[in-house]
C-alpha cells in the first residue's frame, strides 16, 4: 500500500484530515470548513489552502470520504447501489485532481449514506457483524452478509434532538441542561415501550410544567426517548449488533440495546475510518 497518504473525513460541518508518512499519523486537523460552512470559499480552495501544503514535496494520494461528495460538496459522486460488496469501493473512486479520490456513498431504493460506508469497510475487518448501528446525527442501521451491505436505515434522532431543545416549546425557557442519568433512563424506558412519538414529544415539556421533571434535564429525558423510540423501530429481529461511533454517543446506545435485550460491541468510529481508508489504498496497490 502507499505508506505515504491523506485521510480526509469531510461532513456536513467538519473537515478532519490525518497525513501518513512511512505508514505513522504524523500530524492531523479539523476545521469548521463542512461542506455546509464553506464560508463562500469553494472545497478546492479550503484543500488548496489547508491540505495541499502538505503535498508540496509529493503529490501523495489522498482519500476523501462524506458530504464532499455531494451536490454541496467538491464534485457529485454517484452513490453505488445496495447489495455492494465494500471491497468494490477501491476500484469506483472518484478522482478529482491529482492522485486525489472521493469514496462513493451507497443508496437503496429510499435510502443515502456517504462517509459512513468507509467506517463499516473498516469496521466489517476490524469487527465483522451482521448488523452495525451508527449513532450521531443521523444514526444508521445497517445489514451485512458475506461481506456487502444488503440494506440499511437512517434515523434522524440526533437532528431531532437538537431542533426540539433548540427551535420549539419544548427548549424554550430551560436553563443550562445537565447530565442526569435518571431522566434518561425514564425517556429510554418510553420510547422502547412506545416508540410512536407523535403523542409522547409534547411529554418532554408538560411534565416539566407540571413538576416531574426538572428543568435541567429536559434534554436528557429527550435524549432517552428518542433513542429509545429509534431501537425499538430499526431493531426488527436483531439479537447482536456492533456500534461505530463516538464513544459518549455509543454508551447512551449500548444502554439502550441493553435495556431491549440486545447484545452490543462496539469500534470506535475513528477507528474504523482510518481502517477503511487504509483498506482502500491497499487494494490499489
Amino acid at each position: 500500500m502507499s505508506e505515504s497518504y491523506i485521510a480526509i473525513d469531510w461532513g456536513s460541518t467538519h473537515l478532519r484530515a490525518w497525513l501518513y508518512r512511512n505508514g505513522q499519523c504524523v500530524d492531523n486537523l479539523q476545521l469548521p470548513y463542512g461542506v455546509s460552512r464553506l464560508a463562500e470559499q469553494t472545497a478546492r480552495e479550503v484543500f488548496d489552502k489547508y491540505i495541499a501544503p502538505w503535498r508540496k514535496q509529493e503529490a501523495i494520494p489522498v482519500v476523501m470520504a462524506g458530504m464532499i461528495g455531494s451536490d454541496a460538496g467538491w464534485q457529485p459522486v454517484p452513490y453505488l447501489a445496495c447489495p455492494v460488496p465494500l471491497d468494490e469501493l477501491s476500484s469506483r473512486l472518484f478522482e478529482v485532481a491529482e492522485n486525489v479520490w472521493i469514496v462513493p456513498g451507497l443508496r437503496t431504493e429510499q435510502d443515502v449514506m456517504r462517509g459512513e460506508e468507509t467506517q463499516l469497510l473498516g469496521a466489517m475487518q476490524l469487527s465483522p457483524a451482521s448488523c452495525y448501528v451508527m449513532p450521531g446525527t443521523h444514526s444508521k442501521w445497517v445489514q451485512v452478509a458475506n461481506n456487502a451491505v444488503n440494506d440499511f436505515a437512517t434515523a434522524m434522532t440526533g437532528e431531532l434532538h437538537h431542533i426540539l431543545i433548540n427551535h420549539s416549546l419544548i427548549g424554550k425557557g430551560l436553563p443550562e441542561q445537565r447530565d442526569d442519568s435518571a431522566a434518561f433512563a425514564a425517556g429510554l424506558q418510553s420510547g422502547l415501550e412506545s416508540p410512536a412519538l407523535i403523542n409522547k414529544l409534547f411529554a418532554a415539556r408538560a411534565t416539566r410544567v407540571l413538576g416531574d421533571l426538572q428543568p435541567e434535564s429536559v434534554s436528557e429525558w429527550l435524549s432517552g426517548l428518542l433513542i429509545g423510540a429509534e431501537v425499538a423501530t430499526l431493531r426488527g429481529d436483531t439479537t447482536q449488533v456492533t456500534l461505530v461511533g463516538g464513544e459518549s454517543l455509543c454508551r447512551r446506545y449500548r444502554q439502550a440495546l441493553t435495556d431491549a435485550g440486545i447484545q452490543a460491541g462496539e469500534i470506535a468510529g475513528d477507528t474504523a475510518f482510518q481502517q477503511g481508508i487504509r483498506s482502500i489504498l491497499d487494494a490499489r496497490h
